[in-house]
C-alpha cells in the first residue's frame, strides 16, 4: 500500500443520514431553513453593531465577532451536509474532509477563547464599571481578537499536523454528517492511541477546563454584586444569564463530543447536528431576544432602510 502523500484513501463515505428518503427530504428542508436563518440572523447583529453607534461599546463589539465566528462555524459543514441529504452517495474527498477538520476546529477554538474574553468583560462591566472603558479599551480588544484568531490557529494545527500524515488504507466509513477528528482517527491502519489521548487533553480536556472556569467566574461575579449591590443582583443576573446560557449551548456539545471522544458520543449525530446546526442559530435568538437595546437598534435600522424606500 502506498502511505507517499500519508493515505490511500481517496475520499470518506459519510453515513450519518443515511435512510428513510422522505426523512432525508425534511432533513434538507428544516436545516436549509435553518441554515439561512443562522446566515441571515448573525449578518444582522453584525451590521447592525456596525452600524448604531449607541453600540459601539466592548460587549457588543465582541458580540459582533462572536456572530460572525458562528456564522464561519456554521458554513463550515452545514452547506455540505444539507447537499449530502439529496445525495444517493454521500462522500467527501480526503482533502476536503482535512479542510473541513482544519476549520472546525480553528474556528472552535477561538470562539471558545472569546468565550472567555466576554466573560472578562462582564466582570469588569459589572465590578469595576467606572473603570470600565479605561480597561477595556480599543487596543485590549484588538488584541483579544487576535489572540482569540492565535488560540483558535495553535489548536487546530497541532492536531491536524498529526492528523493529516495518518496511513488510511480501505476503511473510510465515517458514522456522522461531517469530519471530524476522534472518527477519522479511528479508521487510520496503525496505532493510535497515543493521538486520542493528545485529542482528549487539547479538545476534550480544554473544552472542559474551560468551561468549567466560565461558570466559576460567573457565580464569583454574582457574588460580589449580591455583597456590594444586593439590590443589582437582578439585573446582573439578567445580564449573565444570555452569557451563562450560550456558554453552555458551546461547550456541552464539545464536552460530550471530545472528552469521551471514542466512545459513542464521537458518532452521536444529534449531537453533531446541535453543535453545528442549532447553537450558531441559537446564540444571535438569545442575545437579542434578552437585550433590549439590540432590539431597538434593530427596529431603528430596520425603519431606516423602509424610509429609504
Amino acid at each position: 500500500m502506498d502511505y507517499k502523500n500519508g493515505s490511500a484513501v481517496t475520499e470518506f463515505i459519510l453515513v450519518g443520514f443515511s435512510g428513510n428518503w422522505q426523512l432525508q427530504i425534511f432533513f434538507f428542508v428544516t436545516f436549509t431553513l435553518i441554515y439561512g436563518a443562522t446566515v441571515v440572523g448573525n449578518i444582522l447583529i453584525i451590521v447592525t453593531v456596525a452600524a448604531n453607534s449607541a453600540l459601539h461599546s466592548p460587549m457588543y463589539f465582541l458580540l459582533g465577532n462572536l456572530s460572525f465566528l458562528d456564522m464561519c462555524l456554521s458554513t463550515v459543514t452545514t452547506p455540505k451536509m444539507i447537499s449530502d441529504l439529496l445525495a444517493a452517495h454521500k462522500s467527501i474527498s480526503f482533502q476536503g474532509c482535512m479542510v473541513q477538520m482544519f476549520f472546525s476546529h480553528f474556528l472552535g477554538g477561538a470562539e471558545m477563547t472569546l468565550l472567555i474574553v466576554m466573560a472578562f468583560d462582564r466582570y469588569v462591566a459589572i465590578c469595576k464599571p467606572l473603570h470600565y472603558r479605561i480597561i477595556m479599551s480599543h487596543r485590549l480588544l484588538n488584541r483579544f481578537i487576535i489572540l482569540s484568531w492565535t488560540i483558535g490557529f495553535i489548536h487546530t494545527m497541532s492536531q491536524m499536523a498529526l492528523t493529516v500524515n495518518l496511513p488510511f488504507c480501505g476503511h473510510n466509513i465515517i458514522n456522522n454528517i461531517f469530519c471530524d477528528l476522534p472518527l477519522v482517527i479511528k479508521l487510520a491502519c496503525i496505532e493510535t492511541y497515543t493521538l486520542e489521548l493528545f485529542v482528549i487533553a487539547d479538545s476534550g480536556l480544554l473544552s472542559f477546563i474551560s468551561f468549567f472556569l466560565l461558570l466559576v467566574s460567573y457565580t464569583v461575579i454574582l457574588l460580589i454584586v449580591k455583597h456590594k449591590s444586593p439590590g443589582s443582583l437582578s439585573k446582573a443576573l439578567s445580564t449573565l444569564s444570555a452569557h451563562i446560557i450560550v456558554v453552555t449551548l458551546f461547550f456541552g456539545p464539545c464536552i460530550f463530543i471530545y472528552a469521551w471522544p471514542f466512545g459513542s458520543f464521537a458518532s452521536n449525530t444529534t449531537l453533531a447536528v446541535f453543535y453545528t446546526v442549532i447553537t450558531p442559530l441559537l446564540n444571535p435568538i438569545i442575545y437579542t431576544l434578552r437585550n433590549q437595546e439590540m432590539k431597538k437598534a434593530m427596529r431603528k435600522l430596520w425603519n431606516q432602510q423602509v424610509s429609504c424606500r
